[in-house]
């Protein structure tokens, strides 16, 4: 099979089975329905990824380098509690846009059922709770008293608060209410700022 053929196969696989976990859930992504999604022979998940549950997790890679490529900046180039606090707030509100988190609760879901699929999604967590860590490190900076801020549980409630909003998004189909939470949050961190002689 010549290469550009081989690689337009796998994008258009990762793309099929990012589309099953975003729209019908890990239940839902089945080889049959991402090779009719992606106009290809069903044997070709298989030849390409080894198991559907592998095809997954690469989406769940792709993902995940994806949006710590374009998160990480935000971070770095923070440096006041105003511009982390915007950062946060425009993570959490393109999380629950492009449902990218879709993917990863979907997977968290699957791994209930799935042996060996918890342990892949959990090394995959692992980044994003440390990228939460950095965060929440950063922000005890500029906080009176952040030193004695416990920085993994916090960063552990942050992860878990988007996860859950992801949840409750997917449940009710409410994206407004998430939207409205993450204002908020935005809000409150900007009011937060502003206290402590940083409007920016």
């Amino acid at each position: 099979m010549p290469q550009a053929r081989t690689e337009a196969t796998r994008a258009a696989l990762l793309t099929a089975a990012r589309e099953c976990l975003v729209e019908v859930g890990f239940a839902g992504a089945t080889a049959r329905e991402i090779a009719r999604r992606a106009g290809v022979n069903q044997a070709l998940v298989f030849y390409h990824y080894g198991t559907v549950t592998d095809l997954l997790v690469a989406v769940l890679d792709e993902v995940s380098e994806r949006r710590m490529t374009a998160y990480r900046p935000l971070l770095d180039d923070a440096h006041s509690l105003g511009d982390l606090f915007d950062a946060a707030g425009e993570v959490m509100a393109s999380d629950l846009a492009n449902g990218d988190l879709a993917v990863l609760v979907a997977l968290m879901t699957g791994s209930r059922s799935t042996p060996g699929l918890a342990e892949q999604v959990t090394a995959r967590l692992e980044p994003w709770r440390a990228f939460a860590r950095d965060a929440v490190r950063k922000a005890s900076t500029w906080l009176p008293l952040g030193q004695f801020m416990p920085v993994d549980e916090v960063a552990d409630a942050l992860v878990a608060g988007i996860l859950g909003l992801e949840l409750l998004t997917h449940t009710t189909g409410e994206h407004a209410v998430a939207r409205r939470v993450v204002d908020r949050a935005a809000g409150l961190g900007g009011l937060l700022a502003t206290s402590f002689g940083d409007a920016s």
